[in-house]
């Protein structure tokens, strides 16, 4: 995979970019109000947010194609906040939370990113497809026939339309058709409107009204900690998903640097932090989007809709969107990784199902993803922890050939290999068939050695590689 430049990044696909961006901004609408809602703020603070952060990391991100905005996992967070100290606390924890992960990006937090597992990546992915599935359920509470009715027509349009021609984005023409007929025929059903208002006014500048005190600071700062991780968590996830799906690299570091400008300039203009979207990201790379102008166009679409089309963007029906989403969670889903539950080993399918479960559950992306890191470390350390020693003798001299990593989690094992007092004059040894990680195994090995000479036998090592020799004499047995 190769890595667009900054200038190549923005005009290679300008029909695909444009068209594609214009879907996004009306899929964004009704969840910019959602989480708004789920922060217990004003759905103009999640329109504002979403509308920023798309604009700005268009010029800051890392990752091309890639749509942020406000979301639910961020307004979960926030929604304490929000609540105990007001909505001025929110916009101040939205900007510190901007300066923390710039501050985690010059820090070249991304590299982290190597440390997620498949399993547990395979499991991000399917529970967001059903999250974003679940989260379009409420809609029908209420509702009749007409609007399955709809959302099926939606559907219909979105899957049958490429097969006639792929120059419009069959999203957007489902999304203009719907609406159309439920104008044209006063369908009554949920609209866009319903959610909540939508005030036809620019987002201006704000200096978050708070004391500037070490007592702000300590009321906002764990915010803004969980916000910054959590954003960063979601955004790298959702950049390597597109990634794959693009088969083009993005710079991950500079993506978490470009998400804190995003969300420290966001606080300023009446916005709540958000990050990486996988829902809106699919339906852009799904829809031909692969460029900077891409989210640049679903941010300043997203205002023209506000400002010039709020009224008709009231009456856009639910069923659209939702007929939307459930395309963005069907090709979301890796169905394949359920067919292949019983090929690869247990614990890794152990890992995804944990890893899907305790999202699904809480809502919260990083409680699901820290499970499945943990259980998947913890599931290596017990494999890694298989240490071994196959012996012969030669003449006068018994050879010890070990195999497997010694570290801290092997150090006991290693301990139990000899048989100290059964074994003659001399020992060797050999460290061919595996490698000394750390101070622990050092320490392991003298200790050996120790018992040999207590009893007055002689022990040869043989076999370091020159890392574990340099570890060893630099520490000293």
């Amino acid at each position: 995979m190769k890595e667009l430049s900054w200038r190549q990044s923005w005009f290679f696909n300008i029909r695909g970019d444009v068209l594609s961006g214009m879907t996004v901004a009306l899929a964004l609408i009704p969840e910019a109000i959602a989480f708004s809602l789920i922060a217990g703020v004003d759905p103009m603070v999640g329109l504002y947010a979403s509308f920023w952060i798309a604009v700005v990391i268009a010029f800051f991100g890392g990752r091309p194609g890639m749509i942020s905005a406000a979301t639910g996992a961020m307004a979960l967070v926030m929604v304490t906040l929000v609540a105990d100290h007001g909505i001025e606390y929110l916009f101040a924890a939205t900007v510190l939370t901007g300066i923390l992960q710039v501050i985690l990006g010059f820090l070249k937090i991304g590299r982290f990113l190597t440390f997620i597992p498949a399993s547990v990546m395979v499991g991000f992915v399917n529970a967001l497809a059903i999250l974003i599935f679940m989260a379009q359920l409420p809609n029908f509470i209420g509702e009749t026939w007409i609007m399955y009715a709809l959302v099926a027509a939606t559907l219909v349009i979105i899957y049958l339309l490429p097969r006639i021609t792929t120059a419009v984005p069959s999203p957007l023409v489902a999304i203009i058709i719907i609406t159309a007929i439920t104008m044209f025929f006063g369908i009554d059903t949920g609209t866009v409107g319903d959610l909540g208002n939508i005030k036809r006014e620019l987002p201006m500048f704000h200096f978050p009204s708070v004391p500037f005190t070490l007592e702000t600071l300590l009321i906002i700062f764990p915010y803004s900690l969980s916000l910054a991780f959590v954003g960063i968590l979601e955004s790298l996830l959702t950049a390597s998903i597109v990634d794959d799906m693009t088969e083009t690299k993005s710079n991950k570091n500079t993506e978490v640097k470009g998400q804190g400008i995003a969300n420290f300039l966001t606080g300023f203009f009446g916005g709540m932090a958000g990050c990486a979207m996988i829902g809106q990201s699919v339906i852009n790379i799904k829809s031909g989007g692969r460029g900077r102008l891409s989210t640049f166009v679903a941010g300043t679409f997203l205002l023209f809709l506000i400002l010039v089309l709020g009224n008709i963007v009231n009456q856009i029906p639910m069923a659209a969107l939702v007929g939307v989403m459930f395309m963005v969670s069907i090709g979301t889903f890796d169905w394949q990784s359920l067919k292949d539950l019983r090929k690869i080993p247990f614990a890794d399918s152990f890992v995804m199902i944990v890893t899907v479960a305790i999202v699904v559950a809480t809502h919260d992306l990083s409680k699901g993803v820290l499970a499945g890191v943990i259980i998947a470390a913890l599931v290596y350390g017990w494999k890694s922890s298989r240490i071994k020693a196959v012996t012969e003798v030669q003449g006068s001299v018994k050879v010890y050939k070990i195999s497997g990593p010694l570290f801290f989690g092997t150090t006991t094992y290693f301990g139990e290999l000899f048989t100290y007092g059964d074994d003659p004059e001399q020992v060797v040894i050999d460290f061919s068939f595996t490698h000394v990680w750390d101070h622990s195994a050092v320490v392991a090995i003298a200790k050996t050695i120790g018992k040999y000479e207590a009893l007055g036998k002689q022990v040869k090592l043989v076999g370091l590689n020159p890392e574990s020799q340099i570890l060893t004499q630099k520490l000293g047995l």
